[in-house]
């Protein structure tokens, strides 16, 4: 059975969203399983995210901060207990980006995750090879699920 990854996400304009679709793809052009879910529908009583070999949080940032909703979903990891799974960070931003290393820290320092070597800062999937790097984090990803 392939292992598998979910890609949460939050998004006001969409750019996180295909972001984290690009990540998808590329965690299945590593083998492995992967889902995509805004952070709005996730309902984490029912979705066991236990089940998940990896999980993946994408955030955009507005004014210097994370969306409130993944905020939360961070506080929610913590009583749910992710500690050692694989994990990846990523953002969409327009200036700062701080969002995105927040998430990041929070997932490695609090939530004690196996994190790959370093969030995925981009400003739109559509813009400078966003495509590409967002795929190659999503094979980095899964390249670390194997091991």
């Amino acid at each position: 059975m392939a292992k598998k990854a979910l890609i949460i996400y939050a998004t006001r304009t969409g750019q996180t969203q295909k972001i984290a679709e690009l990540i998808a793809e590329g965690i299945r052009f590593g083998g492995m399983e992967a889902e995509t879910i805004n952070v709005n529908d996730l309902d984490t009583s029912q979705k066991n995210l236990k089940d998940y070999d990896a999980i993946v949080i994408g955030s955009p940032t507005y004014h210097g901060e994370i969306l409130q909703s993944i905020k939360t979903l961070l506080f929610k990891l913590e009583s749910i207990g992710v500690e050692g799974k694989v994990g990846g960070a990523f953002g969409s931003y327009g200036w700062s980006g701080e969002a995105i290393d927040r998430i990041y820290n929070t997932m490695l320092h609090v939530l004690k995750m196996n994190m790959v070597n370093d969030a995925l800062w981009l400003k739109s999937a559509d813009l400078g090879g966003g495509i590409q790097m967002a795929q190659s984090y999503g094979k980095e990803i899964a390249k670390k699920m194997m091991t």
